[in-house]
């Protein structure tokens, strides 16, 4: 063996628990797709809807997916998770709950009470509106974790970081549950700067 070989070569115990992880996470990701419900032709014909009420019914399945959510961000040390209306509340409270921080809802306009602060974003047909409580704990250098249940062409996770950054906040992290690969969600999170992890990913014919 060539020296650089050797000191490229990882020690065996290392090695195992790297393939060990791998195969959990193998695991994790194949129950929660289990969990998740295929409903063609919804919202409008074409689509293939993605429904993770399928996993928040199954408890071990839940909380497997909000503790891996939040597991995977720990190391950013976030001071905050902002959930993004609807389902990014139900994943993100307990995410924060399990990292010992509060949560944030952003919300559609309208919906908050108070004082609020804004982004308007366009949509494929129009324009839509996030908003945060003026009041929220966010501020300069704020590390905010950013939360939803699924990531598409990102188009609205996009909006919540141009909000969260707009108040001074850095985002450590945006988690999903599921990723659309064929979508631009990802890329269009990460030209953005931002890190971003999902539990699983769907091709649109893949039940």
């Amino acid at each position: 063996m060539q020296r650089g070989d050797a000191l490229c070569k990882r020690p065996e115990s290392e090695q195992r628990a790297m393939d060990s992880a791998a195969q959990r996470d193998e695991y994790l990701a194949a129950r929660i797709k289990s969990l998740i419900r295929a409903v063609p032709g919804f919202p409008i014909p074409g689509i293939r809807f993605r429904d993770v009420m399928g996993l928040t019914e199954d408890a071990e399945g839940f909380r497997a997916a909000t503790s891996a959510l939040a597991d995977r961000f720990r190391g950013a040390n976030p001071e905050v998770v902002v959930g993004i209306e609807s389902r990014g509340f139900i994943f993100g409270t307990p995410v924060a709950q399990e990292l010992g921080v509060g949560f944030v809802p952003v919300r559609k306009a309208g919906k908050l009470p108070g004082e609020v602060t804004g982004v308007d974003y366009d949509l494929e047909y129009g324009s839509a509106r996030l908003e945060m409580q003026a009041i929220a704990p966010i501020g300069a250098g704020t590390r905010v974790l950013l939360i939803d249940d699924l990531l598409a062409t990102g188009g609205t996770a996009a909006a919540a970081v141009e909000l969260i950054r707009g108040r001074g906040g850095v985002v450590v992290g945006a988690g999903f549950v599921v990723d659309l690969p064929e979508l631009p969600g990802a890329e269009r999170l990460r030209d953005l700067g931002v890190e971003v992890f999902a539990l699983c990913g769907f091709l649109n014919d893949e039940d």
